[in-house]
C-alpha cells in the first residue's frame, strides 16, 4: 500500500477530479494540484538539491502542462520556478527574463500554436532546453502535432522534445539533468582495482 511508503514520493498525473477525491480518500494529506491535474503523496515537497529548473509556458493556456512539469520536478527534489505568458507574440516578455533565464540549469518550455518559444529560448541560453508541445491552439495546430513538428525541427542547439502535453516526462527530465552530480560513492561502473 502507498501509505506504507512515505519515503517515497508518489506522483498521480492525469488525475480527473473523481479521481483525485478518491485518492484524497485514502491518502487525506495529499497535495492535490486541480490545474495540473496532479497528486502528490506525501504533500510536501522534499528539500531542493542541485541545480535550478526554470519552466516556461507561451500562454496560460499551456499552464496545466506547465504546472505539471513544475511539480513533477519540485516533487523530484529540484528548485523549479514558473515564468507564464511569455510568448513569441510579444517577444519582450521574453526578453524581460533574459537575467532569470541565464540562471536556469535547465529550461522547460510548454507551448502550442506555433511551437517557436524553445527555439527562441535555446538561441538566448546555454543551458539545455526541454521543449513540451502542448494540443492547445486552433486552425493548423492539429491537437499539438504542429508544435511537435516545429520543435523537432528547431535550428537551436541543445532542444530536446516530449511528446505532446507531456509536463510529467519534461518535468522528470529536467530534475535528472539538473541532479547533484554523483560522487564517488554514487556513482555506477566498475572498480578500479
Amino acid at each position: 500500500m502507498i501509505a506504507d511508503h512515505p519515503e517515497q514520493i508518489h506522483l498521480f498525473t492525469r488525475t480527473s477530479e473523481q479521481q483525485a477525491k478518491a485518492l484524497l480518500g485514502i491518502l487525506p494529506d495529499a497535495h492535490w494540484d486541480q490545474t495540473a491535474r496532479l497528486v502528490a503523496w506525501p504533500p510536501t515537497v522534499p528539500d531542493s538539491t542541485g541545480g535550478a529548473v526554470l519552466v516556461l509556458c507561451a500562454g496560460t493556456s499551456d499552464l496545466a502542462v506547465a504546472r505539471e512539469a513544475l511539480l513533477t520536478a519540485q516533487y523530484l527534489g529540484r528548485d523549479a520556478q514558473l515564468v507564464a505568458d511569455v510568448g513569441v507574440a510579444g517577444l519582450h516578455r521574453v526578453l524581460s527574463k533574459l537575467d532569470l533565464l541565464r540562471t536556469a540549469r535547465v529550461i522547460v518550455v510548454a507551448a502550442g500554436m506555433d511551437g517557436a518559444l524553445p527555439s527562441v529560448v535555446a538561441g538566448l541560453v546555454s543551458c539545455p532546453v526541454i521543449a513540451v508541445p502542448t494540443s492547445v491552439g486552433y486552425g493548423a495546430a492539429f491537437g499539438g502535432i504542429a508544435p511537435l513538428l516545429t520543435m523537432l525541427n528547431a535550428c537551436a542547439p541543445g532542444v530536446a522534445v516530449v511528446n505532446i502535453d507531456n509536463g510529467y516526462g519534461a518535468g522528470h527530465l529536467a530534475a535528472q539533468i539538473s541532479a547533484p552530480p554523483l560522487g564517488p560513492e554514487r556513482s555506477s561502473g566498475g572498480s578500479d582495482a
